[in-house]
């Protein structure tokens, strides 16, 4: 989950005062550049430690290096269908350095390994299957016919700036976490934040970081989130339009302190796709998401001593 305490109403920029008590604005984002390495800004800490990073940030600076890397290749028929992370070590708030791989190439797939490593130590993995388009066939098939929707245009108006992500549970859509802690079935709306400041983030990207939100969403209960996910498994029928994205829990399962749980990926043209995480109950260190309070301003405070 990322840190709100220093997003401001900017328009998604964080806002800060020089010693000569000049205002200085800095477009917000989860790394910076050093060289080809990424480097995590305080967005990226985790609500677990403060020497860990959240997986939206890990997901999306992973998706980032496959994309690039499937650029190199010349390939622009492609597009995004398969996205699975394991986050099988702690990433810390360290400097980051991405290693990719094409495993395979051919007219309609693209296959692309990334390898995220601190210092000496691999602490996590990605696999991008890249498909291409082609026309629906013929024959009907059976599909749902309830599709989820994001929050209506009073409750969240149109925006790629990031913001508080909007929560629905037996209580209506909000940003007051407070309201959402209980036993219900939740759903999520986001605006995703940027992976560095100076490249546009591509709804890919955006999907894949907001992915890691399925843990949230299905794990998130009466005493706050007691589980972490080791990965994530996203599959993608279509590119999503624009950066805001939407997660709604469909099935939950738990045996022995193991969960899984899977969410429909929607966006405002409709349904894009599923998640599915395994997580592992971490009841010692809850993070209680009723203890803290976001203002429409960004702010968080906490709640609860």
């Amino acid at each position: 989950m990322p840190e709100w305490s220093d997003l401001t109403p900017n328009e998604g920029h964080i806002v800060r005062d020089c010693p000569d008590n000049d205002l200085v604005t800095d477009a917000i984002s989860f790394f910076t550049h050093d060289g080809d390495d990424l480097v995590p800004t305080p967005l990226a800490c985790s609500m677990w430690s403060d020497d860990q990073l959240h997986g939206v940030a890990v997901s999306g600076a992973l998706a980032r290096a496959a994309e690039q890397r499937l650029a190199a290749t010349g390939r622009t028929d492609l597009r995004p269908a398969r996205w699975v992370v394991d986050l099988f070590r702690a990433a810390r708030m360290q400097p980051c350095t991405f290693e990719t791989t094409v495993v395979r190439e051919s007219s309609r797939i693209c296959l692309v390994d990334v390898t995220l490593t601190q210092g000496d130590v691999r602490v996590a993995r990605a696999s991008a299957t890249f498909l291409k388009p082609s026309t629906t066939a013929p024959g009907a098939v059976w599909q749902p016919d309830d599709r989820p929707s994001p929050p209506p245009l009073e409750v969240a108006p149109e925006s790629d700036e990031p913001r508080v992500p909007f929560l629905r549970s037996s209580s209506p859509w909000s940003q007051n976490f407070t309201e959402h802690q209980n036993a219900d079935r939740k759903a999520s709306w986001s605006s995703a934040i940027p992976v560095v400041p100076d490249e546009p983030l591509s709804p890919f990207q955006a999907v894949a970081a907001a992915a890691d939100g399925a843990s949230m969403v299905t794990n998130w209960g009466s005493n706050g989130v007691e589980y972490i996910n080791t990965d994530i498994a996203l599959t993608l029928a279509r590119t999503p339009v624009g950066v805001e994205i939407g997660l709604l829990a469909t099935d939950r399962v738990e045996h022995d302190g193991i969960a899984s749980g899977t969410t429909a990926v929607f966006d405002r043209a409709g349904a894009l796709g599923t998640v599915t995480v395994a997580a592992l109950a971490n009841a010692r260190r809850t993070v209680d998401m009723g203890g803290v309070e976001y203002s429409d301003d960004g702010q968080r405070r906490a709640t609860r001593v």
